[in-house]
């Protein structure tokens, strides 16, 4: 079954005599009992921090779209990467992390895993098979992030998954960019698939949510425990709406993923831009790997100026009408970021210019083109006289 149908069908109640098409929303903190053994014998969901139907609905519908043995739904993106770190980590242990992870992802591991006795090392992206030479006998998991939300390496997830199960090491691969529509860590044989729901499958800018998809039912027992003990919670609202967005996840994807492309492959002939980052086009480093891993690519995408000011760069920005500055991609919006002020990085990436991420939403493509040539146009590189 294709996608668009399974997720138009996934998660609803069995229909009846005027069955509604969602779950029904339940609100509440204190669930009540008949029979006082029934709060402790561990038959039941015995408060409301521990979810509802609606909770379960959605956690069905992520273990369909990552072929996953389980879910925890959590606040947010971080708290799904935090916590699916957290769940195979220990005092003593050492963690490898991609240069090109999530900047919140990192200030986490930086300031907190280190802080209670954890070694964290960052490797580059596109190091593959000779991650090998980076493993300890301590080292218990390895974060991935392919491609990365800013420079958009693809990483030889494959590689490193035989590297780490020869050494019994947990792969996490955070994989919002395809919204597990493109891309199938789990079946490439990582142990978790983490979502920022916030993207994609919110669709309109204005839910936190993220989700933990295990492999096996092992790892799914694991990361519940661990969220039990840190009071991990979320909103059945929240979750009802994260559920309705699976309803048009794939036709929305499908149209911004055709812009993206359609943007990204225009920029490349644009003289004031200097290269273009986008993994399904022939000229990204890794392209290939990305032709062989992934079935489709996303909205998102980046682009490196021709050498010029910052000033240059902030005024372009503030040019564009329809492209508006913030963090975040998947909504409906476009949305347009200067990434320098963000990149931290221990292995340089050398882009030669200034990093502009381009997040396309589901305005028309013409528009959006025009937008960006207006505001192309008027940028003033090193060394120009005006």
């Amino acid at each position: 079954m294709k996608n668009a149908t399974k997720f138009a069908h996934i998660g609803r109640p069995k229909i009846g005599v005027g069955t509604s098409v969602n779950p029904p929303l339940v609100r509440a903190s204190t669930l009540l009992f008949d029979k006082a053994d029934d709060l402790y014998n561990g038959g039941h969901r015995i408060y409301g921090r521990h979810g509802s139907v609606v909770h379960d609905s959605l956690s069905e519908a992520f273990c369909a779209l990552e072929n996953g043995a389980g879910t925890t739904l959590t606040p947010c993106g971080l708290s799904a990467n935090t916590l699916s770190i957290l769940a195979n980590v220990k005092t003593g242990d050492h963690v490898l992390i991609t240069d090109s992870t999530y900047g919140p992802v990192r200030h986490f591991c930086n300031s907190q895993l280190t802080k209670f006795g954890v070694e964290v090392e960052y490797y580059p992206p596109a190091i593959g098979a000779d991650i090998k030479t980076l493993i300890k006998s301590n080292t218990s998991c390895i974060l991935l992030e392919s491609p990365g939300s800013l420079s958009l390496e693809i990483q030889d997830l494959p590689a490193i998954v035989k590297i780490a199960k020869a050494n019994n090491i947990v792969t996490i691969v955070d994989n919002t960019w395809s919204a597990g529509l493109v891309y199938a860590p789990l079946d490439l044989g990582a142990d978790i698939a983490v979502h920022a729901a916030t993207k994609f499958f919110s669709g309109h800018s204005d839910i936190l949510f993220g989700a933990v998809v295990s492999r096996t039912e092992a790892m799914a027992k694991n990361v519940r425990l661990t969220a039990a003990a840190y009071g991990n919670s979320t909103s059945p609202d929240d979750a009802y709406q994260i559920l309705r967005g699976f309803r048009t996840v794939v036709t929305r994807f499908e149209r911004q993923e055709k812009t993206a492309i359609s943007l990204a492959t225009w920029l490349q002939s644009h003289g004031k831009v200097a290269r273009v980052i986008h993994p399904a086009l022939p000229s990204h480093p890794n392209h290939d790997m990305w032709k062989r891993d992934f079935s489709g690519s996303s909205c998102l995408f980046s682009i490196v100026l021709q050498p010029c000011t910052e000033t240059e760069v902030l005024a372009l920005l503030d040019r564009l009408k329809l492209f508006a500055k913030g963090f975040s991609f998947g909504g409906f919006e476009s949305l347009i970021i200067h990434c320098d002020p963000q990149l931290n990085r221990d292995h340089d990436p050398k882009f030669g210019g200034p990093l502009i991420r381009i997040a396309c939403g589901l305005e028309d493509i013409t528009d959006l083109q025009q937008d960006l040539t207006q505001g192309l146009e008027a940028l003033r590189l090193d060394g120009e006289i005006t």
